[in-house]
């Protein structure tokens, strides 16, 4: 018997889980993401086109507010917790409610959701949100462009629009973050890779956006969003992870920093 899941996330890493893990997987069925942290997220679907077959009418996003309802409505027997940046004892709340109404709660590790490349690979995550991560990307790409290779960043998702015409987005030049209809926190993401002479991919879809990198790349960079864990893996990789010393502490108790301190 299928079981029935709710992701809750951020229209990010709750979309990448979904594809890599649930989209094709017999074994589930998710009934509803839940949405939170970005305005103007919630109320939409899951496209189905990206959603794939065993989904032709999309999947439901609602307010995480909502969650306890959507768990008593369609009975479901799991909630995956993906998103970032959360203290832990946000976490364990979380976690306690979901229990209390009967579902399991569940933290998904790396084993089940990176994809792995073709290409070196250097991760770029943190401890924290604001600790200095595209500064970080953006000095290892000038460093590597220095010794002849192409480089080409990849960017956690921020896939707030049209989500099917955002399945894969390269920026290359200046008129393509017109193109792609950005934000203003997309420009400021890839507005200094295109000034630097470098190319830099986002979207919905990270095995699609890979594939499409590594055509391009001797060397692939994950340029990592909030604390989150990368969503690629490779056989030939270094990890950075960068720390706040400003928030001491911190490294151990948000979700999922201490995750890529471990990891590192």
């Amino acid at each position: 018997m299928k079981r029935k899941v709710i992701i809750m996330g951020a229209a990010g890493r709750d979309f990448h889980n979904f594809n890599v893990f649930f989209r094709d997987n017999k074994d589930y069925e998710v009934v509803a993401f839940t949405a939170t942290q970005i305005p103007g997220i919630d109320d939409k679907k899951y496209p189905a086109a990206l959603a794939g077959k065993l989904y032709p009418k999309g999947i439901e996003i609602k307010p995480e507010s909502e969650l306890k309802k959507l768990i008593q409505k369609h009975n479901v027997d799991l909630v995956v917790l993906a998103y970032s940046d959360l203290p832990y004892e946000v976490v364990m709340h979380k976690a306690a409610l979901v229990n209390a109404i009967g579902a399991d709660f569940m933290l998904m590790g790396a084993e089940n959701t990176t994809i792995k490349t073709t290409k070196p690979l250097i991760t770029v995550c943190a401890t924290r949100t604001g600790c200095g991560k595209s500064q970080t990307t953006r000095a290892v790409v000038n460093a590597l462009k220095a010794r002849g290779l192409k480089v080409v960043s990849i960017r956690h998702p921020m896939p707030y629009g049209d989500l099917v015409k955002q399945k894969v987005q390269r920026f290359a030049e200046l008129a393509d973050l017109k193109k792609h209809k950005c934000t203003i926190e997309e420009m400021e993401e890839y507005e200094p890779h295109i000034q630097m002479g470098s190319v830099i991919y986002s979207g919905v879809d990270y095995e699609a956006i890979v594939r499409e990198a590594e055509k391009e790349a001797d060397v692939i960079i994950w340029d990592g969003g909030n604390n989150d864990i990368p969503f690629y893996s490779s056989d030939e990789m270094i990890r950075i992870v960068v720390v706040d010393p400003h928030r001491p502490g911190d490294e151990i108790s948000y979700y999922p920093g201490e995750t890529n301190v471990y990891m590192a």
